[in-house]
């Protein structure tokens, strides 16, 4: 029985995968957004943005079949339905930007509007689980942390989005970790949403590997940031296996340092931190030399690395939970002295 079970779980996730290269396709063919190599631009070539709308359209398929159909797997109404229409509404929001390039306002405005109506429909981390101090309840900081949670992934998987693959691959990566991890801890929900979202990433990947011939843009990098920041909550909180919090930063952690590195070296540099720029530590590793597909490569590496220590995180106690961060600390630490030291000896970086 189990085994039947797996096996339509993986017949579920191909017709997602399907769904969502089916889409790509077309939008390569058809899609009038475009992104026009400039300056900034890490491409030569004009190639079309905003395939990322593959990617929405398999998940939020591949979720509400999960909630309409599974036996087991329903989560409760008000926070499936707020998860389905905020992500929904930062993607139309974004699919926007894509065509028509808006200002930070409006996008900050509509990533706004996407956290505060996931934030009304109940998502909120209201406690966790903290090694040596056990439940720590947030109270009133509930909202504000949930909010500057959401925002932070949000905008930090679409910082990492400049090179091709690079950010599908690692979706794809993190997606399919985040399922073992609750699968192994009984979730059902959480489980078959990262099953969905993994093989939409799929789908969209045969086409955005480099050299891509479509590109993601904010409806797909704003998307994916928002849905894994939400599914985390839900994860801990709401979800059958309620997998800890810790998972997802963990599993993401090598974005999470690029865009904290880099964020607080422009800050002190009096750089203006909203502009758009080349300094990200996989966009220096590009201008330094190594392609599109190496750099991509080593980040999902990273991804890999990170999943197998997510495995193993889940399955210890007390502060063995934070232990497991220092090693990427020290390790991408040292990279980053490598990377900026090499940037220096070209003339990237001062």
């Amino acid at each position: 029985m189990e085994t039947r079970l797996f096996v339509n779980h993986l017949l579920f996730a191909a017709l997602i995968a399907w769904l969502s290269a089916i889409v790509t396709f077309y939008l390569v063919r058809h899609l009038r957004a475009l992104d026009i190599p400039n300056e900034r631009s890490s491409h030569t070539r004009v190639t079309p943005r905003g395939g990322g709308v593959a990617i929405v359209a398999g998940f939020l398929i591949g979720i509400s079949l999960i909630q309409s159909i599974g036996d087991k797997t329903p989560i409760f109404t008000q926070y499936f339905f707020g998860f389905l229409l905020s992500g929904l509404m930062l993607a139309v929001i974004s699919f926007y930007d894509d065509f028509h390039t808006v200002s930070f306002r409006f996008k900050l405005g509509g990533q706004l509007l996407a956290i505060l109506l996931a934030l009304w429909s109940g998502i909120v981390i209201d406690q966790l689980h903290m090694p040596i101090f056990g439940v720590v309840d947030f109270g009133i900081w509930a909202y504000p942390l949930t909010f500057l949670w959401l925002l932070g992934l949000t905008n930090a998987y679409n910082f990492i989005d400049g090179l091709d693959g690079l950010a599908t691959s690692t979706a794809l990566i993190v997606a399919l970790f985040f399922a073992v991890v609750t699968f192994l801890q009984g979730s059902h929900f959480i489980y078959l949403a990262s099953l969905s979202l993994a093989a939409a990433a799929l789908g969209f990947l045969i086409f955005n590997w480099s050299p891509a011939k479509i590109f993601m843009g904010d409806v797909g990098s704003t998307f994916l940031g928002f849905t894994f920041a939400v599914m985390a909550v839900i994860a801990a909180r709401y979800d059958h296996a309620h997998t800890s919090l810790f998972v997802m930063p963990l599993l993401l952690f090598h974005i999470l340092f690029d865009t904290v590195f880099t964020f607080s070296r422009r800050l002190m540099a009096g750089d203006h931190v909203f502009t758009a720029h080349r300094t990200h530590l996989y966009q220096l590793l590009n201008r330094i030399g190594y392609s599109h597909r190496h750099v991509a490569t080593i980040y999902a590496a990273l991804a890999v690395s990170q999943g197998i220590a997510a495995a193993w995180m889940v399955r210890s106690l007390g502060a063995e939970r934070v232990y497991v961060f220092i090693p990427f600390v020290i390790a991408y630490g040292f990279a980053t002295i490598l990377v900026l030291r090499m940037a220096k000896r070209k003339g990237i970086v001062l």
